[in-house]
């Protein structure tokens, strides 16, 4: 079993933040790296397909086990069948306060195929994880400046 983690601070707040992760129709507008189609809800399939940046990623539709709004996103893809390589995929948001967010996006991963997998894919795993982070980042905190400017008029 293997784990990737990466984090990102967001001057934006929580609900934001899942606005951003979960609007899946708005992705190709900002996400690089990866788009989503589907629902947000716990035990719908989702489907993942690389973006432009990705590079050589499959595409697969993972289920989603956890949309605790403005929390966490958690779902579980098989690349081909169970059991060859399995990743449980999260994104989780903490409030930092201040209209501040910590997003951490991970990844454990199993199966037969693990350790060749993040042989030949890892770092490019790692670098699409970052991509995304920094483009919701992006994409988070231009809302949020949107919102509060809006607010203060």
């Amino acid at each position: 079993m293997a784990e990737l983690t990466t984090s990102i601070d967001i001057d934006a707040s929580p609900a934001t933040v899942w606005q951003v992760l979960t609007d899946f129709s708005t992705y190709p507008e900002w996400n690089d790296y990866m788009h989503i189609s589907g629902s947000p809800t716990v035990g719908s399939r989702l489907h993942i397909r690389p973006g432009p940046a990705a590079g050589r990623v499959p595409s697969f539709k993972p289920r989603v086990l956890k949309a605790d709004e403005n929390r966490e996103l958690r779902w579980l893809g098989h690349l081909y069948v169970n059991g060859l390589f399995d990743g449980e995929h999260r994104f989780v948001i903490d409030d930092l306060g201040d209209g501040r967010s910590r997003l951490t996006q991970a990844e454990q991963f199993s199966g037969l195929f693990v350790g060749p997998f993040n042989r030949f894919m890892g770092s490019q795993t790692e670098r699409n994880f970052t991509g995304v982070n920094e483009a919701l980042k992006e994409r988070a905190e231009t809302l949020e400046k949107s919102v509060r400017s809006d607010a203060a008029v």
